[in-house]
Protein backbone atom coordinates (compact mmCIF):
# COMPACT_ATOMS: atom_id res chain seq x y z
CA UNK A 1 0.00 0.00 0.00
CA UNK A 2 1.62 3.56 -1.16
CA UNK A 3 1.87 5.65 1.42
CA UNK A 4 1.60 3.25 4.62
CA UNK A 5 3.46 4.58 7.87
CA UNK A 6 4.52 7.63 5.46
CA UNK A 7 5.77 10.10 8.21
CA UNK A 8 7.77 12.83 7.73
CA UNK A 9 10.24 11.51 10.21
CA UNK A 10 10.64 8.51 7.95
CA UNK A 11 11.20 10.88 4.58
CA UNK A 12 13.80 13.08 6.67
CA UNK A 13 15.04 9.96 7.20
CA UNK A 14 15.34 8.71 3.10
CA UNK A 15 16.96 12.12 2.58
CA UNK A 16 19.47 11.56 5.33
CA UNK A 17 20.27 7.88 3.62
CA UNK A 18 20.60 9.68 0.59
CA UNK A 19 22.99 12.30 1.29
CA UNK A 20 26.18 10.34 1.11
CA UNK A 21 25.16 8.86 -2.51
CA UNK A 22 24.24 12.07 -3.74
CA UNK A 23 27.91 13.24 -2.66
CA UNK A 24 29.25 10.27 -4.18
CA UNK A 25 27.84 11.64 -7.31
CA UNK A 26 29.18 14.97 -7.22
CA UNK A 27 32.53 13.28 -6.96
CA UNK A 28 31.94 10.97 -9.71
CA UNK A 29 30.81 14.15 -11.66
CA UNK A 30 33.90 15.80 -11.14
CA UNK A 31 35.99 12.61 -12.71
CA UNK A 32 33.73 12.54 -15.75
CA UNK A 33 34.46 16.18 -16.35
CA UNK A 34 38.67 15.21 -15.90
CA UNK A 35 37.98 12.07 -18.33
CA UNK A 36 36.38 14.37 -20.84
CA UNK A 37 38.47 17.21 -20.88
CA UNK A 38 41.77 14.79 -21.26
CA UNK A 39 39.36 12.91 -24.33
CA UNK A 40 39.33 15.89 -25.69
CA UNK A 41 42.82 17.04 -25.66
CA UNK A 42 43.47 13.66 -27.44
CA UNK A 43 41.34 14.24 -30.16
CA UNK A 44 43.14 17.16 -30.66
CA UNK A 45 46.39 16.21 -30.43
CA UNK A 46 45.23 13.38 -33.27
CA UNK A 47 43.59 15.91 -35.41
CA UNK A 48 46.89 17.95 -35.53
CA UNK A 49 48.82 14.61 -36.29
CA UNK A 50 46.69 13.47 -38.30
CA UNK A 51 47.27 17.19 -40.54
CA UNK A 52 50.83 16.53 -40.62
CA UNK A 53 50.58 13.12 -42.59
CA UNK A 54 50.00 14.75 -46.00
CA UNK A 55 52.82 16.54 -46.28
CA UNK A 56 55.75 14.63 -44.00
CA UNK A 57 57.99 11.99 -45.36
CA UNK A 58 58.34 8.73 -45.27
CA UNK A 59 60.55 8.40 -42.15
CA UNK A 60 58.23 10.99 -40.18
CA UNK A 61 54.79 9.29 -41.44
CA UNK A 62 55.93 6.18 -39.61
CA UNK A 63 56.55 7.98 -36.14
CA UNK A 64 53.03 9.92 -36.95
CA UNK A 65 51.62 6.35 -37.36
CA UNK A 66 53.13 5.64 -34.22
CA UNK A 67 52.38 8.46 -32.12
CA UNK A 68 48.85 8.09 -34.02
CA UNK A 69 48.00 4.49 -32.42
CA UNK A 70 49.09 5.44 -28.42
CA UNK A 71 46.54 8.37 -29.03
CA UNK A 72 44.03 5.69 -30.12
CA UNK A 73 44.87 3.42 -27.51
CA UNK A 74 44.84 6.46 -24.70
CA UNK A 75 41.43 7.65 -26.47
CA UNK A 76 39.61 4.19 -26.23
CA UNK A 77 40.79 3.95 -22.36
CA UNK A 78 39.37 7.66 -21.85
CA UNK A 79 36.66 6.64 -23.17
CA UNK A 80 36.16 3.27 -21.61
CA UNK A 81 36.75 4.91 -18.32
CA UNK A 82 33.63 7.71 -19.17
CA UNK A 83 31.75 5.12 -19.78
CA UNK A 84 32.07 3.15 -16.76
CA UNK A 85 31.92 6.42 -14.62
CA UNK A 86 28.54 7.12 -16.21
CA UNK A 87 27.21 3.69 -15.58
CA UNK A 88 28.41 4.25 -11.75
CA UNK A 89 26.75 7.98 -11.60
CA UNK A 90 23.32 6.06 -12.92
CA UNK A 91 24.18 3.22 -10.57
CA UNK A 92 23.78 5.65 -7.72
CA UNK A 93 20.93 7.38 -8.73
CA UNK A 94 18.69 4.02 -9.16
CA UNK A 95 20.08 3.65 -5.50
CA UNK A 96 18.78 6.95 -4.33
CA UNK A 97 15.52 5.79 -5.67
CA UNK A 98 15.44 2.59 -4.15
CA UNK A 99 16.43 4.24 -0.98
CA UNK A 100 13.36 6.45 -1.21
CA UNK A 101 10.85 3.68 -2.79
CA UNK A 102 11.65 2.01 0.74
CA UNK A 103 10.37 4.55 1.99
CA UNK A 104 7.12 5.56 0.08
CA UNK A 105 5.91 2.23 -0.41
CA UNK A 106 7.07 0.60 2.67
CA UNK A 107 9.25 -2.10 1.66
CA UNK A 108 12.71 -3.33 2.38
CA UNK A 109 15.09 -3.88 -0.07
CA UNK A 110 18.18 -4.03 1.88
CA UNK A 111 19.94 -6.67 -0.39
CA UNK A 112 19.22 -4.41 -3.85
CA UNK A 113 20.26 -1.63 -2.12
CA UNK A 114 23.70 -3.81 -1.37
CA UNK A 115 24.09 -5.01 -4.90
CA UNK A 116 23.28 -1.24 -6.42
CA UNK A 117 26.37 0.14 -4.23
CA UNK A 118 28.42 -2.91 -5.07
CA UNK A 119 27.92 -2.58 -8.74
CA UNK A 120 28.48 0.98 -8.39
CA UNK A 121 31.83 0.62 -6.78
CA UNK A 122 32.78 -1.65 -9.34
CA UNK A 123 32.08 0.55 -11.92
CA UNK A 124 33.91 3.17 -10.34
CA UNK A 125 37.41 1.43 -9.61
CA UNK A 126 37.42 -0.11 -13.17
CA UNK A 127 36.98 3.31 -14.79
CA UNK A 128 39.73 4.33 -12.20
CA UNK A 129 42.27 1.52 -13.31
CA UNK A 130 41.43 2.89 -17.48
CA UNK A 131 42.09 6.24 -15.82
CA UNK A 132 45.25 4.82 -14.57
CA UNK A 133 46.82 3.05 -17.38
CA UNK A 134 45.63 5.60 -19.60
CA UNK A 135 47.66 8.44 -17.65
CA UNK A 136 50.40 5.85 -17.58
CA UNK A 137 50.44 5.66 -21.17
CA UNK A 138 50.77 9.19 -21.57
CA UNK A 139 53.48 9.47 -19.49
CA UNK A 140 55.76 6.61 -20.74
CA UNK A 141 55.18 8.10 -24.33
CA UNK A 142 55.98 11.51 -23.16
CA UNK A 143 58.00 13.21 -25.41
CA UNK A 144 59.84 17.25 -23.87
CA UNK A 145 62.19 18.48 -25.86
CA UNK A 146 63.21 18.00 -29.27
CA UNK A 147 63.95 14.95 -30.97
Amino acid sequence: MIGHGLTPTAVGHAIQLAVGPVFLITGVGATLSVLANRLARIVDSARVLEGRLSTSDEKERRDLHRRLAVLSKRARLSYAAISLSAVCALLICVLVQVLFLEVFLSVELPSLIGVLFIFAMMAFIFALICFLYEVYIATATLRIGPH
